[in-house]
């Protein structure tokens, strides 16, 4: 049964990619393990990426975390399991992790983040599920109604030449 919070799925390179940016950062760079740290340092700006586990029973503990990154713009990469998101992590089980400052699992993180979010870098697959492109916002009325003005004035201007 998919989980309600896990908002797109993640190819098993990627996450196995994401596995080991986990490993990397924990071992030289500024890491936070487990959902209320993680849900802080969100909250604060602080990670570069956050990694979540599909399988947290039960799902009300993390459900609020894809929210918030995408509230904060934050990438966000979903793994099968939490025992290897916390082996990876140096732990048990973990359910989630951010990663503020990735050391020398930085090169890494940016390709996740590029396949994630669908900016393709050079010689990436394609045909991988990404995250949804965000919506534009709408435009104001204002300028909704100058725009209309101009085009209604263009053909007027081209007639009377």
């Amino acid at each position: 049964m998919a989980k309600s919070y896990v908002k797109f799925e993640v190819p098993k390179e990627v996450a196995d990619k994401a596995y080991e940016a986990v490993k990397l950062a924990v071992q030289n760079g500024n890491v936070r393990k487990g959902v209320n740290e993680v849900t802080k340092s969100i909250e604060r700006g602080l990670p570069t990426i956050v990694v979540v586990a599909e399988d947290v029973e039960p799902e009300e503990v993390i459900m609020h975390v894809p929210t918030l990154c995408e509230q904060r713009k934050i990438a966000l990469v979903f793994v099968p399991e939490k025992e290897k998101l916390g082996a990876a992590a140096g732990l048990k089980s973990c359910a989630a992790v951010a990663i503020e400052k990735g050391g020398e699992a930085a090169p890494l993180i940016s390709d996740i983040i590029a396949k994630v979010t669908g900016k393709a870098s050079k010689g990436e697959a394609k045909g991988e599920e990404a995250k949804p492109a965000k919506a534009e916002k709408p435009k104001k009325a204002k300028e909704a109604k100058q725009e209309e003005t101009k085009t209604e004035e263009a053909p007027e201007a081209e007639a009377e030449q």
